[in-house]
C-alpha cells in the first residue's frame, strides 16, 4: 500500500503541540512534538519538516526520519528533532489505525501492563512533606517505586537549600519499606568529585538509581562517576543526536539510558537508540516527565523493546504544577492500578484528543494544495 502525506496540521499553545497528519486516502493520525515552547516547535514543523514530508509515502516513516536531518543538516539541534517527533508519532498513529493494531504491536511488542514509578518534579518541598505525599501516592495507587529530586538543577555543587539532600535521602528511605525502590534525579547538579561523594551517600541509604549527576553535556564527567560507583548511574534525556548516543553507549557513559521519545525525535529514532543499548547490554528506562502524550509513547515503547528497564516514569504532579497537562484527552489513557499503567489493544495510540482543547489552540496547516 502506498499513500502520500496530503497535509500536516498543528494545534498548539505554549506548552503542548498536537500534530495531525492526513494522507491522500483520507487516513489520519495524531502525534505530538515535545512539550515546552511547543508553539516555537510548531513553526519548525511547518518550515523545516513539512516541506520534505508532503507528498511522500505516509507509511515509510524510517525514510522520512533519515531524509529530514540530511536536508536540514545545518540544524542538528533540539528543535528540529522535537518537530520530527510530531510527524513520526502522528504517522505511527495513522499506520496503527489502518492496520487495526496498537503502536507497540507495530514495533514488535504486545499490549499489557507496565510497572510505573511515581516521579516527583518538586524541589521546593521539605523532606517530610515529600515523603508524606509520596506515601499517599503509594496508598492510593500502589506504586512500588518513586523518584525524588536532590541537589539544585544545574546547581554547580549547590543544594536547593543547605542540607536538603542530606535530610531528604534518609527521610525517604525510613518512610518506605525495603521493597519500595527509591530513585533520585540530580538534574546536572554536581562536579564529578561531589557527585561521587553524594553517590556513596545514596548507596548507603538504599537508593538504586542516580540520574544525571553531572552536567549532561560533559560525558567524561558522568563516565567518571559511573566508573566510581556501584549503584546505577543513569542519563540521556536531553540527548537528541544519534552520533552522541552511539558515543555514550560505546563508552558506557551510564549504566542505564534514558532517552525521551519527544526530545529525540520520535519512535523510529528512539528504537534505534534502544537497539544500540540492547546490543551493548544496557537497559532503557526512558524519560517521560509529564502527562502529555510522551508518557503514552513511552508505555508503547517499553512494551516493545527487549531491554526495557524496570519501570515507566510517571509524573505525580497535579494542576498546581502542570496545569497545562490537563483536559488534553476525551478520556485519559493514564490510570495507575497496583502500581502499573496499561497499554490497551486500541489501534494506534488509542487516545482521542479533546475537541475543546483543540478549539482553543493556535492552528496552522501545511498541505499539498497550499
Amino acid at each position: 500500500m502506498n499513500m502520500k502525506i496530503r497535509s500536516i496540521e498543528t494545534f498548539t499553545d505554549e506548552f503542548v503541540c498536537f500534530v495531525r497528519v492526513t494522507s491522500d486516502s483520507g487516513a489520519t493520525g495524531w502525534g505530538q512534538v515535545a512539550p515546552y515552547y511547543a508553539d516555537i516547535t510548531a513553526e519548525v514543523v511547518h518550515r523545516q519538516v513539512a516541506p520534505y514530508a508532503l507528498g511522500e509515502d505516509a507509511l515509510d516513516i524510517e525514510k522520512l526520519m533519515d531524509v529530514i536531518p540530511d536536508r536540514e543538516h545545518k540544524f542538528p539541534g533540539s528543535y528540529l528533532r522535537r518537530a520530527m517527533g510530531g510527524l513520526d508519532t502522528a504517522l505511527f498513529d495513522l499506520r496503527g489505525k489502518l492496520e487495526g493494531k496498537p503502536v507497540c504491536e507495530l514495533l514488535g511488542g504486545t499490549p499489557g501492563r507496565v510497572r510505573a514509578y511515581g516521579s516527583s518534579m518538586k524541589r521546593d518541598i521539605t523532606a517530610r512533606d515529600e515523603a508524606d505525599r509520596l506515601k499517599k501516592q503509594q496508598d492510593d495507587h500502589g506504586f512500588t517505586a518513586f523518584k525524588f529530586r536532590i541537589g539544585a538543577e544545574c546547581g554547580r555543587d549547590q543544594d536547593e537549600w543547605p542540607g536538603r539532600t542530606e535530610e531528604i535521602v534518609p527521610t525517604m528511605r525510613k518512610s518506605f519499606a525495603d521493597d519500595t525502590a527509591l530513585l533520585v534525579d540530580a538534574n546536572s547538579c554536581y562536579s564529578p568529585q561531589k557527585a561521587i561523594e553524594i553517590g556513596r551517600f545514596l548507596r548507603d541509604n538504599g537508593i538504586s538509581h542516580y540520574e544525571e549527576p553531572c552536567p549532561y553535556w560533559h560525558y567524561d564527567q558522568t563516565k567518571e562517576v559511573t566508573e566510581a560507583l556501584d549503584i546505577d548511574v543513569t542519563g540521556g534525556e536531553q540527548d537528541c543526536s544519534l552520533v552522541d548516543w552511539k558515543r555514550m553507549i560505546d563508552q558506557r557513559v551510564v549504566d542505564i539510558i534514558q532517552p525521551d521519545v519527544c526530545y529525540l525525535g520520535g519512535m523510529v529514532r528512539t528504537m534505534k537508540v534502544a537497539q544500540m543499548a540492547q546490543e551493548a547490554g544496557i537497559p532503557c528506562t526512558p524519560h517521560a516527565a509529564n502527562l502529555s502524550l510522551v508518557t503514552l509513547f513511552t508505555m508503547h515503547l517499553l512494551r516493545a523493546i527487549p531491554n526495557a528497564g524496570k519501570y515507566l516514569e510517571f509524573s505525580i504532579e497535579q494542576e498546581d504544577y502542570y496545569p497545562w497537562q490537563y483536559d488534553l484527552y476525551v478520556s485519559s489513557p493514564y490510570t495507575i492500578t497496583d502500581g502499573h499503567a496499561t497499554v490497551t489493544d486500541a489501534p494506534g495510540w488509542g487516545v482521542e484528543i479533546n475537541p475543546e482543547w483543540l478549539a482553543k489552540s493556535a492552528y496552522k496547516i501545511s498541505s499539498l494544495e497550499h
